[in-house]
């Protein structure tokens, strides 16, 4: 009977998957996994992340130095079951149409390939002043990626893109332009190279846009720094914003006390997840190393949708499906 009852325990523990773990995804080599975009690759039927791999652990005298937030490749997470998440190296991203810093990675299936839409910062600088620009790259198997083109969108101070297809052979970007004091703006294409910019979006600052389609409405969530900011549309044009801010409140788990910020999402189905990261400030190691803070982890909540309202638990253990999104 003990035997029994052992084997049937084991059989159980088995067959039970492990829960969600907190973090859902933490960089191995610089600890600064942050700026998530994630895609399923139907080919090898796993899931890819692509992340700003900000170099947290950099060393260095001056803590007004910025150069550990550049020089930065894009890492790539790689997860068979949407659960359990492996470190799978550096994106082969071509430097004959980049530069030395990569920032905020956005992946997408358009027109038979895979497109990015990639943050460029062309050195390594030690203040926040250098020039950035979104480049256009492609790909037919997410590992091997083609230049592209710059994107002209008038300002040599541009990041943080977000593409969705808004109608058939209709493509709108959505980015930060900071010399209009880090003004979220818009801009329209019919072939994902030429884009005609378009008006601001958001009336107050914030960066990281990202737009999607979810309960028959568009939406979009940007990182405000005191929370993720939501607005919602019928069009994808004209926004009514909603009240309040999404991960403003620090987290009661391990590694997510601090707020969310800069937001990615996947639909799977009639489900939404959002992916954010979370700086490590709130960690009992920041209270003897002054540079903890530096390192973000990548965490995952289940979006709720309530009488046209979004919210989210991020207490509540949840990690992707395992199979392919609808869309």
């Amino acid at each position: 009977m003990i035997r029994t009852s052992i084997l049937a325990a084991a059989a159980l523990a088995v067959a039970t998957p492990s829960p969600p773990a907190k973090p859902m995804f933490r960089d191995p080599v610089w600890d600064g996994a942050a700026d998530a975009s994630t895609v399923y690759d139907p080919a090898r039927r796993e899931w890819r992340m692509f992340y700003t791999n900000r170099r947290a652990t950099l060393t260095g005298d001056d803590e007004k130095d910025v150069a550990w937030v550049h020089g930065t490749a894009i890492g790539v997470a790689v997860s068979k079951d949407g659960t359990h998440w492996r470190y799978g190296g550096t994106a082969a991203i071509p430097t004959a149409c980049t530069g030395e810093t990569l920032w905020a990675p956005e992946i997408g299936y358009y027109r038979g390939q895979w497109h990015m839409w990639l943050t460029v910062v062309p050195g390594i600088f030690h203040d926040w002043q250098g020039p950035r620009f979104i480049v256009h790259l492609t790909s037919r198997d997410l590992r091997n990626w083609t230049c592209g083109e710059r994107l002209a969108l008038g300002s040599d101070r541009v990041i943080d893109a977000s593409v969705a297809e808004i109608a058939p052979g209709r493509y709108r970007l959505w980015y930060d332009e900071e010399r209009s004091g880090k003004t979220i703006r818009s801009a329209d294409s019919t072939d994902l190279v030429h884009w005609t910019p378009g008006p601001r979006v958001v009336d107050t600052p914030g960066e990281g846009p990202k737009a999607f389609r979810w309960r028959g409405q568009w939406w979009l969530v940007s990182d405000a720094w005191k929370g993720l900011l939501v607005m919602r549309s019928d069009d994808a044009t004209r926004w009514t914003r909603q009240d309040g801010y999404l991960l403003a409140e620090p987290g009661t788990a391990r590694t997510d006390r601090a707020k969310g910020q800069h937001p990615d999402i996947v639909v799977v189905g009639d489900r939404a997840f959002i992916i954010y990261f979370v700086h490590q400030s709130g960690e009992p190691e920041a209270a003897t190393d002054p540079r903890w803070g530096r390192r973000t982890v990548l965490q995952i909540a289940e979006l709720d949708y309530t009488n046209g309202r979004l919210a989210v638990d991020r207490a509540r253990p949840v990690s992707l499906p395992n199979r392919k999104p609808i869309g």
